[in-house]
């Protein structure tokens, strides 16, 4: 499991600098500029996949049932920000579908509500004890013989699991995030696009070194707001299971082209959980802990915004850089036919 601490050095090692939580400070200082313009809300699964299955209930609808609530308490807090869902019923969008439709509406955040599972505890109990007769010997000395044998009863018990758990994309999937980064330019849509970065031509070598620097950029942003969620959720007494990269990865949050984070709300597996998530006062304090953490995340982005814009501006795109991304345009232009390929063919 890779702790919070890790993920600060890890960010380092990305050449950024990581923030240092502020506990609860919130900034009133009036807004010089919409940090975030659109929300994208991805309730997981849907249709035909259940996703994980409780007692009683099933992931798909956990998952709706907790984004629309959200959505509700971001349309509340939050006015100015727009709003999208990536599914409003029990429906499925393709994983490609979804990663599409955050980035075709240019979104600058990607929410994904998922719900936990772990396998049940298998048990043994002794019932008793069964007397098998067995020979040894040949012939003449052929004897037979008893012994009791333990008689066992096997069942399984429901897996205690139980907290919340954030991912981010995976720092060795960073190249899958450059990729969507690149061929969704994100950057043409800020404003002062031409005074912040030099009307870089959008199919330039210099272009691509930008793609690189935005990404790391949106990984910065991606964990701190998992950090935020995370502490929310353990001050309402909810299990930190800490903020996570999964070693295979989480495909859509490497294919949206802006700070992405997948939050498991608890696990369904474990029955006193399975009740919370499908509780109204459950769903309504996983939302609630879900808005405070964005207000945190919104307030930190507006402290840092110019820091941001300098940071961009600052960082230096050496001439190592430019060959190095001139010789990975061919092969990046490759790339994207290829998945344009794959995604046509299914």
């Amino acid at each position: 499991m890779i702790k919070r601490t890790f993920l600060v050095f890890l960010a380092a090692a990305f050449t950024i600098s990581f923030f240092s939580f502020k506990g609860d400070d919130i900034s009133t200082t009036p807004r010089k500029q919409k940090v975030v313009k659109t929300i994208v809300i991805d309730p997981g699964h849907g249709g035909s996949d259940a996703g994980a299955k409780g007692q009683y209930s099933y992931e798909k609808d956990i998952c709706l049932d907790v984004s629309l609530k959200l959505g509700k308490m971001i349309e509340k807090e939050f006015p100015d920000i727009k709003l999208l869902f990536t599914r409003t019923t029990d429906t499925y969008p393709a994983l490609h579908a979804r990663a599409d439709y955050a980035n075709n509406n240019k979104g600058d955040l990607f929410l994904c509500i998922h719900v936990n599972s772990a396998p049940a505890q298998r048990k043994s109990e002794l019932t008793g004890y069964k007397t098998v007769t067995y020979y040894t010997g040949k012939g003449k000395n052929r004897k037979k013989k008893t012994k009791q044998v333990p008689q066992y009863r096997y069942y399984n018990l429901p897996s205690k699991a139980k907290g919340t758990e954030t991912y981010i994309w995976g720092a060795h999937k960073s190249e899958e995030k450059e990729l969507a980064v690149r061929e969704n330019a994100p950057m043409l849509a800020e404003e002062n696009f031409e005074q912040n970065y030099g009307g870089i031509d959008p199919n330039s070598p210099e272009f691509i070194a930008l793609s690189l620097l935005k990404t790391k950029q949106y990984f910065k942003r991606s964990a701190t707001l998992a950090g935020y969620v995370q502490d929310e959720f353990v001050k309402v007494g909810r299990v930190d299971r800490d903020v996570k990269q999964r070693g295979v990865g989480i495909w859509v949050l490497q294919a949206t082209a802006m700070p992405s984070v997948l939050i498991e709300t608890g696990f369904i597996s474990n029955p006193e959980e399975e009740k919370y998530l499908n509780s109204q006062e459950g769903q309504n304090e996983l939302s609630e802990c879900i808005i405070r953490a964005l207000r945190k995340y919104i307030s930190w982005l507006e402290e840092k915004q110019e820091d941001d814009k300098k940071e961009v501006k600052d960082d230096k795109i050496t001439e190592s850089d430019r060959k190095a991304a001139a010789a990975n345009t061919k092969a990046f232009l490759e790339m994207v036919e290829a998945n344009e390929k794959k995604r046509q063919a299914k």
